[in-house]
């Protein structure tokens, strides 16, 4: 029989660790005839001293960190390479408070947190990371018990939650070498509701209204049954730009007009909702995630044939476009966007505008024939 001492030590980084295998002598081995390994790779000679017929040392100094959390193997070997002993060297650091807690609510009866590992966030050697949470008045403190693979610092309570009554929540991090203790952040689970992104959202064109797009979506499901409104938020972009273009005025209608447009052009849309006003709460919930995109495009301008006409006739049509011109600058500025405002006078004008356009064109042309 063979052992290792010390067995399984936990090191800090560039520690100075010294081994020792002993054998027994019913092995009939030699300590000289005995050498190491680290990782499968023999270790030099130099580094051992026998300190006894049985008792064989090694030093290793200014350990590296780990280079898998399962730790480093140190083995023991005989003369022919045939295992003794071994041990696990776990070279790391102890953890960091961990950081930037927070929570949210899909339902008001779960509640899902997630947080960042303090300082560089890589320790080398296993840490466990504990959400705790309890009443803040009253209550014993509970441990959050489904934590997700994917994403390593986070974790799901999914019932027994208490409404109107705030909550301390706080994590806790640990090794073999030290542990560490988040902030404790305290919240009610009404102030921290969020919802699916909106559903069923739709895009389409407003008549042949070039530069209008209208956006439906329906209200997220999960909040139906409580006492709450929603407001919602819109961003779009070009088919050919990463930019988006945020509107916050949206306010709690499931529709919305864009205006604005560039005729003849692919958009992509998105929604967003956030819950306000639950159960009488006045603080606003928190934004969903923006639902898929969806696209539509703006129907292609038709702009007027360039032509001559009598110098009269020139200043009859330039006052008219400036006026019109005028007029429509004062509905984009009283109908833009997703207020509340009617804007079927808005839509009647650029119709008919659209039309005269066409027939000044025929005009135009029937003129050069």
């Amino acid at each position: 029989m063979a052992g290792i001492f010390p067995q399984d030590p936990a090191l800090p980084i560039g520690s100075t660790l010294t081994a020792t295998c002993s054998v027994s002598p019913d092995l009939g081995l030699h300590a000289s005839s005995l050498f190491w390994s680290l990782n499968g790779r023999r270790l030099p000679s130099s580094s051992y001293s026998v300190l006894s017929p049985t008792a064989l040392s090694v030093t290793l100094p200014g350990l590296p960190a780990s280079r898998q959390r399962s730790g480093d193997n140190l083995v023991c070997h005989n003369h022919g390479g045939h295992v003794l002993a071994g041990s696990c060297l776990y070279i790391g650091m102890p953890p960091v408070k961990p950081v930037n807690l927070t929570c949210w609510s899909r339902n008001t009866k779960d509640l899902t947190c997630r947080w960042a590992p303090g300082g560089q966030g890589e320790t080398f050697i296993k840490t466990k990371y504990t959400l705790k949470y309890k009443l803040r008045w009253y209550g014993r403190e509970r441990e959050c018990e489904e934590y997700n693979a994917a994403q390593p610092y986070s974790c799901y309570i999914p019932r027994d939650l208490a409404l109107f009554t705030p909550y301390e929540i706080w994590v806790e991090a640990t090794n073999q070498l030290g542990s560490a203790t988040s902030d404790v952040i305290t919240l009610d689970i009404l102030d921290v509701v969020t919802t699916d992104p909106p559903t069923g959202v739709s895009v389409s064109r407003v008549g042949n209204l070039e530069d209008h797009l209208s956006v439906r979506w329906e209200s997220p499901p999960a909040l139906k049954d409580f006492l709450f409104q929603a407001k919602y938020q819109i961003r779009y972009r070009l088919e050919d730009n990463s930019d988006w273009k945020v509107m916050d005025d949206v306010g709690n209608q499931t529709s919305c007009r864009l205006a604005g447009l560039r005729p003849g052009t692919v958009y992509f849309v998105q929604v967003r909702c956030n819950p306000v006003g639950i159960f009488g709460s006045r603080r606003a919930g928190i934004w969903s995630e923006w639902s898929h995109p969806t696209a539509a495009s703006t129907p292609h301008s038709e702009r007027v044939l360039s032509g001559s006409c009598d110098s009269k006739s020139g200043d009859s049509n330039s006052t008219l476009r400036r006026e019109l011109k005028q007029f429509f600058g004062w509905v984009r500025n009283h109908a833009y966007g997703c207020g509340g405002m009617s804007i079927k006078l808005y839509d009647q004008w650029r119709v008919w505008m659209q039309k005269s356009h066409k027939t000044r064109n025929q005009v135009l042309q029937g003129d050069k024939s």
